[in-house]
């Protein structure tokens, strides 16, 4: 399958987990992938790494020029990247975390969008219009509350809306670029590595699992799947919207679970 074949996408914290899966799939669908991560990335994975630090508006203006430079364009964006902050509530919650926590994963998805629309302008110069795919990960957090991480779910839900923010940005501006936001549920990553170790990898995912409709958490494929739809053209007349990948949590009442993704 080559359906990205001659574009170039970028995905941030593409070093593990979801990210490493995306970066997998969009380089088997035929796309040039620069993994952009603070992290390095395994010497097998396919494509190019790039040490990124999202936080940093100059890191951002350094990519898109290393990535135009080398590369030529920029069709894609992931915006991945992303901590969980803790579980600290409202009352725990210290500014210094809060502030941590949004500049990696609010601040550094607008960083995103606004160079990632910035070199797709470029790579549509010769068209009548610009075009691309922008997909920001961020979380069921975003479309249900609970008593915490408070500063994870300020952090997802300000994902959510900016993605429709530049989603009708781009659309008034006929630009061709898309933009759409997803929501995953509890995903076999890196983020549950402290509960893996407190009570095993198995009865831990069993655990979480449990919560979902599914019966199961999701591994970093499903989301990842998702995201190449978003990415390709057979979701072209999709921008603006949420994805909810969740094992059907948020299709009804929810159990207590204690977990985010």
């Amino acid at each position: 399958m080559n359906e990205l074949s001659g574009q170039v996408a970028i995905v941030t914290g593409g070093a593990s987990g979801i990210g490493a899966a995306t970066v997998t799939l969009l380089a088997e669908a035929g796309a040039t992938v620069i993994s952009a991560d603070i992290q390095q990335a395994a010497n097998d994975a396919p494509g190019r790494f790039v040490q990124h630090d999202v936080t940093s508006e100059p890191a951002w203006k350094a990519l898109l020029a290393d990535t135009l430079k080398h590369e030529g364009r920029l069709d894609i964006l992931v915006n991945n990247a992303g901590v969980s902050g803790g579980w600290g509530t409202i009352e725990s919650t210290t500014v210094e975390l809060w502030r941590q926590v949004e500049a990696i994963n609010s601040e550094g998805v607008f960083l995103g969008c606004k160079y990632a629309i910035e070199g797709m302008k470029v790579t549509g110069a010769d068209k009548p219009a610009p075009k691309g795919s922008i997909v920001n990960v961020s979380s069921i957090a975003a479309l249900i509350g609970s008593a915490g991480p408070a500063a994870y779910s300020a952090s997802k839900g300000a994902v959510r809306l900016l993605s429709k923010s530049v989603a009708l940005y781009c659309a008034e501006k006929k630009y061709g670029i898309r933009c759409n936001s997803v929501h995953p549920g509890g995903v076999d990553t890196a983020i549950f590595n402290p509960l893996w170790q407190a009570m095993g990898r198995e009865k831990g995912k069993e655990m979480i699992g449990s919560h979902h409709p599914i019966g199961r958490m999701a591994e970093p494929e499903d989301i990842g799947e998702l995201i190449l739809w978003l990415a390709s053209d057979r979701s072209r007349f999709v921008t603006g919207a949420e994805f909810a990948a969740d094992g059907g949590v948020t299709s009804g009442l929810m159990r207590r679970s204690g977990f985010a993704s």
